[in-house]
């Protein structure tokens, strides 16, 4: 783990995300884990940590945070905001980190449109898939697998 020198760090950068809109109580986090442990991302991407992202915006890692690709892991499901005891809206905290990154020149702007397209795509594969599992006569693997295939081919 790499050495964190928080004299090297940015003091501002927990009060840049907690001035914009539903992140007024980010800092409030008191590292509970709640919003790891109910994460669906989590569950199955061991690098992604929703805790360590707060942490590490509030101990003023601009640049690590906002260069990050885990950024663009969240599902967007709202889970975490809905568990979090202190109110924290994760959620919403990312979608500020995304929009701070895109500003800051981290990621191309097109990064935030086309995260929201995959975010569409991946739930309509996951209600195909489910379609397939719970009506296999009607076997739509092909479209699935064809679905996939184009995503896959399309870049960021």
């Amino acid at each position: 783990m790499k050495k964190i020198i928080i004299t090297e760090n940015d003091p501002n950068f927990k009060y840049d995300i907690a001035s914009q809109p539903g992140a007024e109580s980010f800092m409030r986090c008191f590292t509970c884990g709640t919003c790891t442990a109910s994460c669906p991302v989590a569950e199955v991407n061991d690098e992604y940590d929703p805790r360590k992202i707060i942490r590490m915006s509030i101990l003023g890692m601009r640049e690590e945070v906002l260069s990050s690709d885990i950024l663009w892991m969240c599902s967007r499901c709202y889970t975490c905001a809905a568990l979090c005891p202190q109110n924290v809206k994760f959620t919403d905290v990312i979608s500020i980190l995304r929009d701070m990154a895109v500003k800051e020149g981290y990621v191309q702007p097109e990064r935030l449109e086309k995260a929201l397209e995959l975010d569409k795509v991946i739930q309509s594969l996951r209600c195909r898939i489910i379609e397939n599992k719970l009506h296999p006569e009607e076997n739509n693997s092909k479209e699935i697998l064809k679905a996939i295939e184009d995503e896959l081919g399309k870049e960021w």
